[in-house]
């Protein structure tokens, strides 16, 4: 007997694909993967004795299933709340195709590629003193959170300024200096760190802050590393290394977050 496959199973089939790669990319290589891994099974075993109608063990595992489901949101909050945040900074307010800016034509401020280029200039600077630094750039998240045990600023963005604050000799050069509103908001911030377990063991405990508040807001997180002077940048939970000054640029102007 053949079943007849419609439009709608293929785009059914499609959406469910389009949704465990975004959860696989949103849990991978944290501790989260392996319970997940664990789950599917469990889920496909069920699927199983419900078609060879066990109703006995069915039953108990539908039951243990559908209480789970309430115990799957208190597990993976943090990933639950990434991938909300990843649809509604990446998907629904995205700088290229932003609903607010197509219904009310909202224009942007001028000024981005020069705050770009102090930042640029700043880090560009850090990085041929292996002076190391840690900088929040904020897009939709707002940082009020994470001010708390930093030093409030709200300062204009300078390569001077930026240069000071991660001097070593400083009072403010611990923790993370945080970009919200074109403005420095604060600096001395400290930063959730990663769960991730499957990073290099050569990267410190900036990497690892840049990736966990990547992974917690929607942030672009920029990393000067104080052992090699290496320039990272950690967004959505991925970082990419080794990075040219020229590269950083790019991805300031290129995001669009001015």
């Amino acid at each position: 007997m053949i079943v007849p496959i419609t439009v709608l199973d293929v785009i059914d089939i499609l959406l469910v694909a389009i949704i465990l790669f975004q959860v696989y990319r949103l849990i991978k290589g944290t501790t989260a993967f392996s319970i997940f891994i664990v789950i599917f099974f469990i889920y496909l075993f069920w699927l199983l004795v419900k078609a060879l109608n066990m109703q006995l063990v069915s039953s108990l595992l539908g039951q243990v299933i559908g209480v789970g489901v309430i115990a799957l949101i208190i597990v993976f909050q943090q990933e639950v709340r990434r991938f909300l945040l990843l649809i509604g900074t990446r998907y629904v307010k995205n700088r290229r195709f932003s609903i607010s800016r197509w219904l009310f034509s909202i224009q942007e401020e001028p000024g981005g590629p020069a705050i770009a280029g102090e930042i640029v200039r700043a880090i560009e600077s850090m990085a041929s003193k292996k002076t190391g630094a840690l900088i929040v750039i904020g897009r939709q998240s707002r940082f009020d959170l994470y001010t708390e045990g930093g030093e409030i600023l709200k300062a204009q963005i300078s390569a001077e300024l930026l240069e000071t604050i991660f001097f070593k000799n400083t009072p403010l050069h611990d923790g993370a200096v945080l970009i919200e509103d074109r403005l420095i908001l604060a600096a001395r911030c400290p930063l959730p760190v990663t769960e991730q377990f499957t990073l290099p063991v050569h990267l410190g405990m900036r990497h690892r802050a840049a990736i966990g508040m990547s992974e917690q807001t929607d942030a672009l997180v920029i990393v000067v590393s104080e052992e090699t002077g290496s320039i990272s940048v950690a967004d959505a939970g991925e970082l990419r290394l080794n990075l040219t000054a020229n590269e950083l640029r790019n991805i300031l102007l290129m995001e669009k977050i001015w």
